[in-house]
């Protein structure tokens, strides 16, 4: 039976949204927030036919997050349109909260910056022994003789063998119970970082250490001259063109902790931090520049031979084996305390950044920042929903970003 000229014209509009949703087209990098600031749609029909999303199962998603922490946001971009951007709470897009771990991966980002700036200094690139004299001198003499073969790579996936407090390593999968560490002296501000103790032999095991993370800042600063939030603010922020951003004062942090702190702690504006991973989704690359290595971030976004023992890379949680599921294999992320997280998805050609954050993490702004919001009280009274009706445990971190992850993803249409 022949088509009718009308069917035939359907047929081709609805083509035609299909193949929108499906090439986001010429490639868009936005300007800055004072210069417009990302494109965007606002009517749900439109959203659907130029980025295939729905939006009401992104309000879902937001439904959800709410339910995991006590102020936030949630904010997506498909094909280089900002189509969701919501908050709750002490959220709102000027807000500077301290991200946490998060900021583990900028660590990581300025880490692999200068490997390629300074390959000279680094010729063994992720293999460098870093606890020797000509990285950290600081580190010597070593308080135990196996941190000599600590490699950048280990430090970076959190094999370094190193840790600051009891509880769980990984050693291939398997939960190995650590004893509790030996009384650490924090007043010894930067140093500690270099002091810790050991747990294992360097690669031999995965534990979460966020002292670790110090040292790579350490070294950043000795090789490149430049404290990390300054190489950071050089090598990424203008670039990219953030506004008002910096690293709250660590609380409780000794008066001779001059560094940048590694492990957590960095402050940026939501639209900003979509930046930072849109320069994630193009591989280290934003508008011409190549910000960052293509070839680390290509190290990053999947498992990493310097883990052997969990899906946790260079500071990011790779999804290759597909533990959270209904979501991409490509898909990368890191979460951080109080809620937050961002995710990288390139099949889908999508970012997500998920604030969280609590009334302590929500009270530092850096000099310059205008911010007119008004918080009205509303979560004053918040308190944390359980992860299942079958228990009185708290929604985890971790658990709250990996299902708004997906809750996300499964809003993708098309």
């Amino acid at each position: 039976m022949r088509k009718s000229p009308v069917c035939r014209l359907i047929l081709l509009v609805l083509l035609a949204a299909t193949a929108r949703a499906q090439k986001p087209g010429p490639e868009y990098f936005p300007p800055s927030d004072t210069a417009g600031g990302w494109r965007t749609l606002q009517d749900p029909a439109r959203i659907l036919r130029d980025t295939g999303i729905d939006v009401n199962r992104l309000d879902w998603a937001l439904d959800y997050a709410k339910r995991s922490s006590q102020h936030g946001g949630l904010l997506v971009v498909r094909h280089g349109w900002l189509v969701y951007e919501k908050y709750w709470g002490k959220g709102h897009r000027d807000a500077t909260p301290n991200v946490a771990s998060v900021a583990k991966t900028f660590t990581s980002v300025a880490a692999g910056i200068m490997l390629s700036e300074y390959k000279d200094r680094f010729p063994d690139g992720l293999e460098t022994k870093i606890f020797t004299d000509p990285y950290l001198p600081e580190a010597l003499p070593l308080t135990d003789p196996r941190k000599a073969d600590i490699k950048l790579g280990q430090i970076l996936t959190m094999t370094s063998g190193m840790y600051e407090s009891g509880g769980t390593g990984i050693v291939h999968g398997e939960n190995v119970k650590l004893d509790p560490a030996p009384a650490i002296d924090r007043s010894l501000g930067d140093l500690l970082a270099l002091r810790l103790p050991m747990w294992t032999a360097p690669g031999g095991g995965y534990n979460y250490c966020t002292t670790c993370l110090n040292a790579v800042s350490m070294l950043i600063h000795k090789v490149t001259g430049m404290r990390m939030q300054d190489y950071i603010e050089a090598k990424l922020a203008k670039p990219m063109q953030f506004g008002p951003w910096g690293y709250p004062p660590p609380r409780g942090a000794a008066a001779n902790t001059h560094e940048t702190p590694g492990g957590a702690g960095i402050a940026v504006r939501s639209t900003d931090m979509l930046r930072y991973a849109y320069m994630l989704l193009h591989r280290g690359r934003w508008s011409k520049q190549q910000l960052v290595p293509a070839a680390y971030m290509e190290m990053a976004a999947k498992p990493s031979p310097y883990n052997p023992h969990t899906p946790y890379s260079l500071q990011f949680e790779p999804n290759a084996d597909g533990h959270v599921p209904g979501v991409p294999r490509d898909a990368f992320f890191k979460s951080g305390a109080g809620g937050f997280g961002i995710c990288v998805i390139p099949s889908l050609d999508l970012v997500i950044w998920k604030m969280g954050g609590n009334d302590a993490q929500y009270g530092w702004s850096p000099e310059g920042l205008q911010d007119s919001f008004h918080y009205d009280g509303s979560r004053d009274t918040w308190k944390p929903h359980a992860s299942n009706q079958f228990t009185d445990e708290p929604i985890s971190t971790d658990e709250a970003l990996r299902h708004t992850i997906g809750m996300v993803v499964a809003a993708v249409m098309k």
